[in-house]
């Protein structure tokens, strides 16, 4: 099939993810953050992660890193989104960080591009209310780390038509992903249940339950998972988590989702998990 040239919004985590994983399978990127600095790092961020996936995988891989990093072009100018096909965005939990975003993309890129929202919690129809192409919005929620998960979470909003499901559809093939469609609420599924999972181990960390060892302990080996919640939430950041939170509560006022006091106060200490060497564990 035709590779979709590509442009990727964000380069933390989940965008660094996403552009690899991208250009991993033959598709023109252009990555953009809002500075040189940022886009330094995630520069870097990927060449590390192909070497240690290559080190990792025993299959022989059918692009060289050279090879895959020159897909990928770092930019902190939207000007180049005049020529993409498709958009992946993944800019911090906030609504106010999307909105600003999605209506600048709706001025540059090109009348068919496709949005996707790499979102946890946010609506996809509200998204789509802020641009002139609410048809073409959709979500695609990718697991971290994005080259390694095969499976994605994709989010029809109110407003998604058909074309735009087959053309995420069609990018997701490329990219040797499999999907699960669903409806546009709030958190979705794997959000709206995962984070109340996590919510409520910091809970009975704080009240002195268990330790986060003892905790993650249980889900892993009593329940077969991979990861503990706590070790999952680390992996995530606790300041997605915290603000994830944040979006599920104003959207339900449901008391369920109200945010644990514990993890409020480690990401007002800087402890964000992972990617600040300490969250529950440290790294």
């Amino acid at each position: 099939m035709e590779r979709q040239i590509v442009g990727v919004v964000g380069a933390g985590v989940m965008g660094v993810g996403v552009a690899q994983n991208l250009a991993q399978t033959g598709h023109k990127v252009f990555l953009l953050d809002l500075n040189e600095d940022i886009l330094r790092k995630a520069n870097e961020e990927i060449r590390r992660n192909l070497r240690l996936q290559r080190m990792m995988s025993k299959e022989r891989a059918q692009m060289s890193d050279a090879d895959i990093m020159e897909h990928i072009t770092f930019t902190t100018d939207y000007a180049p989104f005049a020529g993409v096909d498709f958009v992946v965005e993944n800019v911090i939990e906030t609504w106010e960080a999307k909105r600003e975003v999605h209506a600048r993309l709706d001025a540059v890129c090109p009348a068919h591009a496709v949005f996707a929202a790499n979102t946890s919690a946010i609506s996809i129809t509200k998204i789509g209310a802020v641009t002139r192409r609410p048809s073409q919005i959709l979500g695609i929620h990718f697991m971290n780390p994005v080259p390694l998960k095969p499976t994605v979470e994709v989010i029809r909003g109110f407003h998604t038509s058909d074309e735009t499901i087959a053309s995420a559809q069609q990018l997701l093939t490329n990219m040797n992903k499999q999907w699960v469609i669903v409806n546009d609420f709030p958190g979705f599924v794997s959000n709206r249940i995962s984070h109340l999972f996590m919510n409520e181990a910091a809970f009975v960390v704080q009240d002195q339950v268990a330790t986060a060892k003892d905790v993650d302990e249980i889900f892993k080996k009593c329940y077969g998972h991979t990861m503990g919640p706590l070790q999952t939430a680390d992996l995530i950041g606790l300041d997605t988590v915290v603000h994830t939170l944040d979006v599920l509560y104003q959207a339900y006022q449901d008391s369920k989702f109200r945010c644990c006091p514990l993890l409020q106060k480690m990401v007002d200490a800087g402890l964000l998990g992972v990617k600040s060497g300490q969250g529950f564990y440290k790294y």
